[in-house]
C-alpha cells in the first residue's frame, strides 16, 4: 500500500524527539489497569507470565513490549487501558526474564526469539474462548511481531486478523549504528547497563571475562553474550537473521507499521518503504515527530498513538 498521510501533530512543546522518547519512559503514570498474572510453562521447562486486563469480551489484544521493557511499561499499560475502554480484553506478555523474576534456561529473550510469541498465541487460543486477536509490538517486541507475522505467513490462526508495530528497528544493525552515535550513546548505556545487570543474575552462564566485560555498545554486548546463548555466530549473525524488514514482503495479514521519521533509534534503513508499497497488506505511516515510542498528546491522558492502533484495529 501507498504510505500513509499521518494526522500527528504534537503540541509545540513536545515537538522534540528525546523528549518524546525520555519524557513517557521515565514519568508517564496509567491508572485503571488491574492486571491479573497467569505463569504458564514453556516447552523447555521454563516460564513465562502473561498479565491481563480483561473486559469478559471476545476479542483481545496482545501487547509486546520493546527491550528490557514489561508489561509494566507506560506503554503497555496505555494500550491495554485503550483496549479495554473500547471492549476489548488485553494480555501482555512479559518476554522471559522481565517479569521481575530470572527465567529458568540458560537463555533470555533477543529481538529476533518468535517462538514464546508463537506459544502464547496457540496455548491462548487453546484454553479462552477468543473469537479475534490483535497484537501490537512495541520497538523490540515489533520487530518480534513483523517477523512472527512473515515467518508464518498463511498458516497464522484465523482468528488473528490484524496487527500493529510501533516504532520498529526493522534493521537491527542499522539501529545499533544510530544508537551509536552522538545523543544516542545514552540511550546506549542505559541499556546496557539493564542488560549487563541481568547477566549478574545468571553467574553461572557466563566466564569471569564475560562479565567483567564493560561493553560500549550493543555488538559489544550482543558478541559476548546474545550470540553464544542463542546459537547465533556472532552479533552480525544475530542481526541479519532477526531483523524483521526481510519478512515483511511475507506478511499476509492487514499490519500497520508506525515509525515517526525523527525516530533517534531508527536508521533510515528501519523505514520499509518499498516493502509498503508493494504489498497490499503492509500500511507504513511515517509521522515527521513523535521519538521513540513517544507520540504523546499533550494533556491527554491516552497518547496519540494508542488512538491510532485502535482505529486501525477496528477497520476490520
Amino acid at each position: 500500500m501507498p504510505i500513509i498521510p499521518s494526522t500527528y501533530r504534537p503540541p509545540l512543546h513536545l515537538r522534540n524527539a528525546h523528549l518524546q522518547t525520555i519524557y513517557p519512559s521515565l514519568f508517564r503514570k496509567v491508572k485503571g489497569v488491574h492486571y491479573d498474572r497467569e505463569r504458564i510453562t514453556t516447552p523447555d521447562q521454563d516460564f513465562l507470565d502473561l498479565d491481563w486486563s480483561r473486559k469478559g469480551s471476545d476479542r483481545l489484544g496482545i501487547i509486546l513490549h520493546g527491550l528490557e521493557g514489561s508489561a509494566d511499561s507506560g506503554y503497555a499499560r496505555g494500550m491495554a487501558k485503550a483496549l479495554n475502554q473500547r471492549g476489548w480484553d488485553a494480555m501482555a506478555l512479559n518476554f522471559r526474564s522481565c517479569s521481575g523474576e530470572p527465567n529458568l534456561q540458560p537463555r533470555f529473550y533477543h529481538s529476533g526469539e518468535t517462538g514464546d510469541a508463537a506459544f502464547v498465541i496457540d496455548y491462548i487460543l487453546g484454553k479462552y474462548a477468543y473469537k479475534r486477536l490483535a497484537i501490537v509490538g512495541y520497538s523490540l517486541g515489533g520487530n518480534v511481531l513483523l517477523k512472527y507475522l512473515g515467518e508464518r505467513g498463511e498458516k497464522l490462526p484465523k482468528e488473528l486478523k490484524n496487527a500493529v508495530a510501533v516504532s520498529v528497528p526493522t534493521d537491527l544493525h542499522g539501529s545499533c549504528e544510530v544508537l551509536a552515535k552522538g545523543f544516542n550513546r545514552l540511550y546506549t548505556r542505559h541499556f546496557l547497563e539493564m542488560l549487563m545487570e541481568k547477566a549478574h543474575k545468571k553467574p553461572q552462564l557466563f566466564s569471569e571475562e564475560q562479565l567483567n566485560l564493560q561493553p560500549r555498545s550493543f555488538p559489544d554486548f550482543d558478541n559476548a553474550f546474545t550470540a553464544p546463548l542463542h546459537a547465533f555466530e556472532g552479533a552480525m549473525d544475530y542481526y541479519t537473521k532477526s531483523s524483521s524488514r526481510q519478512y515483511v514482503p511475507e506478511i499476509r495479514r492487514p499490519v500497520l507499521i508506525l515509525n515517526a521519521l525523527d525516530d533517534p533509534f531508527l536508521s533510515e534503513s528501519c523505514f520499509p518503504k518499498a516493502e509498503a508499497a508493494a504489498h497490499s497488506q503492509v500500511y507504513l505511516e511515517m509521522p515527521t515527530r513523535g521519538g521513540h515510542v513517544g507520540f504523546m498528546s499533550g494533556k491527554k491522558a491516552e497518547y496519540w498513538s494508542e488512538k491510532r492502533v485502535m482505529e486501525f484495529l477496528n477497520e476490520i
